[in-house]
């Protein structure tokens, strides 16, 4: 039996490489893979429909299913491709990795209208008020306000008024 194959560029290589060249890719691959960030850590659904689970496998049972992309969760715990997630509420379960992104996001609180300003600071220009339940993206925090972009409009909230971040966080 011919010990050598013929690649589709045309490169013989020996069969006894094969394994040992995917071990290599593998072992390469494996620590980009490997990286977790600290817990607990904010994420974002990525997804349109985003089940969340009673136990970190897909023989257990959902219970809910969002329908809220950029609903930011705070990831608890790390079990294989799940995550076991929080929500705003209280709620905790699991949730497979590829159901969220790293994306930061936050929601509104409850407490009524919440200012957004030209900058980061209360003596900024009102800009706009936005309402309990809106989500947004974060791109900026510096302890006391984020930049926030709900839908096509950028100003800063107070990062009190969100979920979505820890108190006196900072993002870059």
């Amino acid at each position: 039996m011919d010990s050598r194959i013929r690649g589709n560029d045309g490169v013989i290589v020996r069969r006894a490489l094969l394994p040992a060249l995917v071990l290599a890719v593998a072992t390469v691959a494996a620590p980009a893979f490997a990286q977790e960030r600290p817990l607990p850590y904010w994420a974002s659904i990525a997804a349109g429909q985003a089940l969340m689970r009673t136990g970190p496998d897909r023989t257990y049972p959902a219970l809910w299913l969002y329908k809220r992309r950029d609903l930011p969760v705070r990831v608890l715990q790390v079990v294989g491709p799940w995550r076991r997630v929080q929500e705003q509420d209280g709620s905790a379960g699991w949730m497979l990795a590829t159901l969220l992104a790293a994306r930061r996001t936050g929601v509104v609180v409850a407490g009524g209208l919440r200012p957004i300003r030209s900058g980061p600071s209360n003596d900024a220009d009102l800009l706009w008020q936005a309402e309990p339940g809106v989500i947004g993206r974060i791109s900026k925090c510096d302890g006391q306000f984020c930049r926030i972009q709900i839908g096509e409009k950028v100003g800063y909230i107070e990062e009190s008024g969100i979920w979505g971040t820890d108190p006196g966080e900072r993002v870059p």
